[in-house]
């Protein structure tokens, strides 16, 4: 199985960071974890995204706050699918890491989440990788069922409680 590449801008981005490992762990999908900053270490992050294709990546997690560069310098520097998650760390509420990350040119592809949306990061990257892997594809089916019979169970007893 392809592992998935976690990339935090900073490590004060691990607690939003950890909501996606914890996921990752979830459905038995092999991960590494980096702190590389798209303006600080630049070099590395770069080495990092143009060798994980060959060092067994199938996609990256990049998660960074207030500027948001980081999935872009990654994006620019490999073909694997990019996930970008805008961090909250700012005044701004996380808005300017939205627009930082969401806003990339044409050619260079990130797909964006929502603000802390590390869950999510990981789901669409478990997503990516059960396109060639259908252990993983069934995984994912079965958390959608039980889901959905989440809803529903939590609907009866709604419509119970208040449709006389």
């Amino acid at each position: 199985m392809k592992k998935v590449g976690i990339i935090m801008g900073s490590d004060s981005d691990l607690p939003v960071v950890e909501k996606a490992i914890k996921t990752l762990d979830e459905y038995g999908v092999p991960y590494e974890v980096h702190v590389y900053s798209a303006h600080r270490t630049p070099e590395q992050s770069k080495e990092f995204a143009q060798n994980a294709k060959s060092n067994g990546f199938g996609a990256i997690i990049a998660a960074a706050g207030k500027a948001a560069h980081l999935a872009g310098a990654i994006a620019a520097n490999t073909t694997l699918p990019v996930i970008g998650i805008p961090v909250k760390a700012s005044v701004l509420d996380g808005i300017d890491a939205l627009l930082s990350t969401v806003q990339m040119p044409a050619g260079i592809p990130v797909a964006t989440v929502a603000i802390d949306g590390a869950a999510n990061a990981a789901l669409l990257s478990i997503q990516i990788l059960a396109v060639s892997d259908e252990a993983l594809a069934e995984k994912l089916s079965a958390a959608r069922k039980a889901a959905t019979e989440k809803v529903l169970e939590a609907n009866a007893k709604i419509e119970e409680k208040f449709n006389k």
